[in-house]
């Protein structure tokens, strides 16, 4: 349960919530144009784009959960459980692996349109990183300051959608997403006018009451009703102080508490993490659950040339400012 989401005033911003009961000793890792990525069905890539982003690092690989490139596109995988098909089958195109994916196009691509035309090409194969570590079944949003889309490899395929909300979640399919956007059209921040009756004296007697159906649950479909809605009428200034604010505001939104997702088994879910990437400038802020100070990694204050990872720990304990 994720919601990631794209933000644009003067810069680019892209970022998301990751949604867990625990944590996998996540990392913000850069990882610079000369670390030589290995792929299973395809040649080594020993130069490619510097990327950054959160990863669980395992035998020195990067399994970014998302990302953005030195270009200016970013990418994320969210859980789309019981929707993702991998192929059992190699064909004459890219074979990739759900875990190489996010690697495969930031490492390539400097915009949606390229990655669009590296899309055409890929067959996502259903090969994990290790044999007791189980393929997560994801779907992804790839965006730049210009355009988003969402790529679902589902059964029949792999679909490719123009994603106008720039916001993605989990279940439905995106475009059952969308066409659900439908119901909340007659929503607005703005005051209602009594359109009930001209026969009843009907007054508003609160202010916000333009959103009166806004969902507030924690589904995957009100996530993405309501992200969407506060998104689209988000008002933010242009500095980066002011914009990095809005977007956390953005998805705090969306923001799960523990305690109010249980899942099956007894699971306490939370938002883990939640991202912004300022693209433009390569600057990643992140906060976590236990610890609500904005962090940041400008990758490039690192060495892009370098042939190695470079791994910061995520910044768990809360940070209080004491004022007297």
């Amino acid at each position: 349960m994720c919601t990631a989401a794209t933000y644009l005033t003067k810069d680019f911003y892209f970022g998301r919530t990751l949604d867990n009961t625990c944590s996998y000793v996540e990392e913000i890792v850069v990882t610079p144009r000369n670390y030589p990525f290995h792929f299973r069905k395809k040649e080594d890539i020993k130069s490619h784009y510097a990327m950054i982003g959160v990863a669980t690092v395992m035998d020195d690989y990067p399994l970014y959960y998302d990302a953005v490139n030195e270009k200016g596109l970013g990418m994320a995988g969210l859980n789309f459980v019981g929707n993702a098909y991998y192929s059992e089958k190699e064909t004459d195109g890219d074979n990739i692996t759900q875990y190489e994916f996010i690697p495969w196009i930031l490492g390539q691509c400097s915009s949606v349109k390229e990655a669009k035309e590296l899309l055409g090409r890929i067959n996502l194969i259903k090969i994990p990183f290790k044999d007791n570590l189980p393929l997560a079944q994801l779907h992804w949003i790839i965006a730049d300051r210009n355009e988003a889309i969402t790529v679902e490899s589902v059964k029949d395929g792999l679909k490719i959608y123009d994603n106008p909300a720039g916001v993605l979640t989990n279940n439905p399919t995106f475009p059952e997403q969308m066409f659900n956007l439908n119901n909340y059209m007659s929503l607005s921040p703005k005051q209602p006018e009594n359109c009930f009756s001209d026969k009843l004296p009907l007054n508003t007697y609160s202010m916000g009451m333009g959103a009166i159906g806004l969902p507030g649950d924690l589904s995957s479909q009100s996530r993405f009703v309501r992200v969407t809605f506060t998104k689209m009428n988000a008002v933010s200034g242009d500095s980066e102080a002011e914009s990095v604010n809005q977007f956390f505001h953005i998805l705090g939104s969306v923001e799960q508490q523990r305690g109010c997702c249980i899942t099956t088994n007894g699971d306490l879910k939370l938002t883990i993490y939640t991202s912004c990437c300022n693209v433009d400038k390569g600057i990643f802020y992140y906060t976590t659950y236990t610890n609500h100070r904005i962090n940041a990694v400008d990758m490039h204050k690192e060495n892009l040339d370098e042939d190695r990872l470079i791994r910061y720990p995520v910044i768990n304990e809360e940070q209080i400012f004491m004022q007297n």
